[in-house]
Order: C-alpha cells, then structure tokens, then sequence
C-alpha cells in the first residue's frame, strides 16, 4: 500500500485564501495601472477625521513591497493556523475568522489614528491585523488549541515580547521590510491587545469549545 503523504502546507483553506487575496492585492498594486487608487485606499488619519471610512479596511490588503507582504505572509501562516482551527472549519467558521481579521486591523489603525489625528502620513499593511492573530495565538498554544487563561505563561511572555520589540520600533523607527516608511507600532500593540480580547467573544459565537477560558 502506498504511504500517504502530507500536504507541503497543511494550513486550513482561510488562512491560505486571505494570504492569495493580499498578494493578489499587492500584485495589481505593482504590476497595474499606477494611479490616485494607491493613496485614496491608503489609511491616514485626517482621512478618517474627513468621513474616509472604508480605507480602514482597504489600507489592510496594500503593502510597501514585497518584503513587507512576505513578512506580514509569514507571520499570518504561523499564526493564523491555530486561530482558524479553533474557530472551526465550516463557512460560518471561515466568514469569523476573516472578520476578527479584519476587526483587529480596524482596531489597529483607529489606534494610529488617535495619536496624531491629524496626520496624513499614508499607512498600509496587514501588520495590526496580524498582531491580532499573534495575540490570539497566544491564548491557544499552551493548552494545544484550546483557549487559556489571561495569566498563562505563554500569554505574558508573548506580550512582554511584543511589547518591547515595538517600543524599540518606536524609539528607532525600524523594522524589516518598512524602508524609510514611518513605523505605525501602535497599530502594532493595539490589534494584539484587540486579538487576545476578542478571540474569547469570537470563539464563543463560532461555536469553539471554551470549557478552559477563564
């Protein structure tokens, strides 16, 4: 009998779907037409305080380049996979998944905003998106996909971390990928916050077992 073997990426079909629509998005973003679409998706956030609400989303799906995607492509696989399993892997389970995404990154950027409301520094990227999943994450790998307590030790150091790699960030504006393009580490620190929250309310309505959360 021949030996079955495992997929190359054994990562559940959300996670592998939103990282083929953010390259996707970066690729017409490279390789299209070149025009004022760019900065009208953008996020700033004295487009906000003007009434632009939708690049609260759209800025999450452009990037800087392609070092950006990548890393940001990293970090969702790694992290994202533990989220989609514990919230299931009916539709209703992936359209949560895609949600609390996409709230974390929401989160992420009105944070940005409420530092320098008037700002027209444009910001784009998955990063606090994805820092929701970490956070999320965080919750989910001590106890092997079931969600833990606040107070574990995975929980703290993985904060503790997060915490310092983003407050050098801000003190030396530098991470992979960025170039000279200001660094929105509050975006960083926000949606992690926003995931370790909201993975418990977003669990529960996903139907994921919560006998362990406290």
């Amino acid at each position: 009998m021949a030996e079955q073997r495992e997929p190359a990426i054994n990562a559940p079909w959300p996670v592998l779907t939103l990282i083929g629509l953010i390259a996707a998005v970066h690729a017409a973003q490279v390789w299209g037409p070149q025009g004022r679409w760019i900065i009208d998706l953008a996020f700033t956030p004295a487009g906000l305080m003007e009434g632009r609400w939708t690049p609260l989303i759209t800025a999450i799906f452009l990037h800087g380049g392609w070092l950006h995607l990548f890393i940001n492509a990293a970090f969702l696989l790694a992290f994202g996979v533990p989220v989609a399993r514990y919230l299931g892997s009916s539709l209703s389970s992936a359209l949560m998944f895609f949600i609390f995404f996409l709230v974390c990154g929401v989160l992420g950027s009105l944070a940005y905003a409420a530092f320098d409301p008037s700002s027209r520094q444009l910001m784009v990227g998955a990063s606090g998106a994805v820092a929701g999943l970490m956070g999320a994450a965080s919750r989910l790998v001590e106890r092997r996909g079931r969600l833990g307590p606040f107070g574990s030790r995975t929980v703290i150091f993985m904060g503790l971390a997060w915490l310092v790699v983003n407050l050098l960030v801000a003190v030396f504006n530098f991470a992979p990928g960025a170039g000279d393009a200001q660094i929105a580490w509050q975006a960083h620190l926000a949606g992690y916050a926003a995931g370790l929250v909201l993975i418990g309310p977003f669990g529960w309505m996903a139907g994921a077992d919560m006998a362990d959360a406290h």
